[in-house]
């Protein structure tokens, strides 16, 4: 158990990281911060935090663990903000989409107490933000990738692994570099693609018309598209290298599909969907094994 979670961040995910830990009975006191007192506030009076700190220091004074639950791009400027009072036992981890900028973010801040920090990236969110919509269930059953480096001390790295598990997480371990290039493969990318599927709609004239229209298959390959624009903002920023070479590999499936369309043989068009379509199923038959622990 911990005695004290430093929570800065006090929206979705790091209000439902609290909520999560208070169910599980791993840690007894819970002081938030945030860069807007009302949200602060309103977390307070939710039950999510027992106290609220005026700043980022001060949330992490006295805390035992601390978690960094702010947009990518505020990472360096929040562990500048706290480093002065991290300790050896301190366990720190942030829940960024992004680990690279993440993780050299902390090599220039954290100085000697790098080996305090376990990045990790939970798998899970939901296309609402604020501290309303927290939830204590947001990480059950999902998944969870850390992503130490050579500095990362393994008993903090340890202690981090045994924490998402107790809340019901299955961990995975990656290094920075290669969950960034996965994750825009499977997460960024297909977020910019609904990004603008929804702007290429925008531009047209009848877009009112044609949304009326909609029916299940428009809604669930659009969903991802009323996801937080700030945290999306920083996300496709930090890893754009890794997401414009998946882009290129798209455009590549694009045309090729678009070529089978033009073509007089049906063979070639059904074929590339038929690939695209055993490839799903294969996923996902293996997301559900891996979720029922299977």
């Amino acid at each position: 158990m911990f005695e004290q979670l430093g929570l800065i961040g006090c929206g979705l995910m790091g209000g439902s990281f609290a909520l999560a830990m208070k169910r599980a009975g791993l840690v007894k006191r819970v002081v938030g911060y945030s860069k807007s007192p009302t949200t602060t506030e309103r977390a307070q009076q939710l039950g999510v935090i027992d106290a609220q700190a005026p700043s980022a220091l001060m949330a992490v004074s006295n805390s035992d663990l601390v978690l960094l639950a702010v947009p990518v791009a505020a990472t360096e400027a929040s562990l500048k903000a706290v480093r002065h009072l991290i300790t050896p036992n301190m366990l720190v981890m942030d829940v960024g989409s992004t680990k690279s900028d993440v993780v050299a973010a902390a090599q220039r801040t954290l100085r000697e107490h790098i080996s305090n920090f376990v990045p990790a990236h939970p798998i899970t969110g939901r296309e609402v933000s604020g501290v309303e919509h927290a939830e204590a269930e947001l990480y059950s059953g999902r998944q969870i990738i850390l992503t130490p480096t050579d500095a990362t001390d393994l008993n903090q790295l340890e202690r981090a692994e045994a924490l998402w598990k107790a809340l019901g997480c299955r961990v995975k371990r990656m290094s920075p570099q290669a969950h960034d290039s996965a994750f825009a493969a499977v997460s960024h990318l297909p977020h910019l693609l609904a990004f603008a599927m929804m702007q290429s709609i925008s531009m047209q004239p009848e877009a009112d018309d044609y949304l009326s229209l909609a029916g299940p298959g428009f809604r669930d390959f659009t969903r991802i598209a009323a996801s937080d624009p700030k945290m999306w903002r920083d996300v496709l920023r930090s890893n754009h290298e890794e997401i414009l070479g998946q882009a290129a590999l798209f455009r590549e499936a694009l045309r090729e599909l678009e070529q089978a369309m033009q073509a007089d043989n049906d063979q070639p068009l059904e074929n590339l969907i038929t690939a695209a379509s055993t490839l799903r199923a294969k996923w996902r038959m293996g997301a559900q094994r891996r979720s029922s622990g299977g």
